[in-house]
């Protein structure tokens, strides 16, 4: 007799809303309030909190995702969810890191080595 396959019940959509928000939330505050009172240290700007938070926001809910593929050994639910929440936060990096100056070319006639 085959084995029956353990299939616990789908995340719904409303649980992975609230995965994100906590992830969303809590690394938001992390960014905004470590290392506020290291002498010198200037207060992160806005859009790195926002963007720690959307990144914290994505990685809870891919782990969360990941975390219940596991459970049920649905191991192609568990690639998938590790894969898109590294795009995830691999998007939101680069929609809201951008480099600040285009990379600046050397002049024809110096060597880079020294």
């Amino acid at each position: 007799m085959k084995r029956a396959k353990r299939r616990g019940k789908a995340r719904g959509s409303g649980t992975l809303a609230a995965d994100f928000t906590r992830g969303m939330v809590a690394t938001g505050l992390l960014t905004a309030v470590q290392d506020r009172w290291v002498t010198g240290a200037e207060p992160p700007a806005p859009r790195t909190i926002l963007r720690h938070g959307l990144q914290g926001g994505a990685a809870l809910a891919a782990a969360s995702l990941a975390a219940d593929a596991l459970r049920n050994r649905d191991y192609a639910r568990l690639a998938l969810a590790v894969a898109a929440g590294a795009a995830g936060v691999v998007m939101i990096e680069h929609l809201l890191n951008p480099a600040d100056e285009l990379p600046q070319e050397l002049p024809k006639n110096e060597d880079p080595h020294g």
